[in-house]
């Protein structure tokens, strides 16, 4: 995992002429994320037998930043040499976790585990989480 602590805003872009999904989401509409993941994750050709741990990490991190971040949040999606990245941006303040013996705050370290690489920038602008994900290759 990368993680820079420098001071950054907005959001590190996909290659140019890329074509980008984007969803804006609150609390309420995690099922929705869920869902623009599934699909995500099959038109990028992840195998089967993955979406599910893909739609895990992408969860996890997604409630986090609408929980932990800031009301409101956004999800991006794109591939890119057959991976599909995934992009989760809130404008709240990342706090590290968890601390030892905590039941919860294991979001982040679960994406880690499921993801392929995992960037997490924060700063004033707020945090993003980009992960990605093997694809069709």
């Amino acid at each position: 995992m990368n993680e820079d602590v420098e001071p950054q805003s907005g959001y590190t872009s996909p290659p140019p002429g890329v074509p980008v999904k984007q969803l804006s989401f609150r609390l309420p509409g995690l099922p929705l994320v869920r869902q623009f993941a599934e699909d995500e994750a099959r038109a990028a050709g992840i195998p089967e037998e993955s979406i599910g741990d893909f739609v895990i990490a992408v969860n996890e991190v997604a409630t986090n930043a609408v929980t932990h971040g800031a009301d409101d949040a956004s999800i991006r999606a794109w591939t890119i040499d057959g991976d599909l990245v995934v992009e989760i941006h809130d404008h709240g303040t990342w706090k590290p976790g968890p601390m030892p013996g905590a039941v919860g705050g294991m979001g982040l370290w679960v994406a880690r585990l499921l993801s392929s690489d995992l960037t997490l920038r924060v700063g004033r602008g707020g945090s993003t989480v980009i992960m990605r994900f093997p694809g069709k290759g």
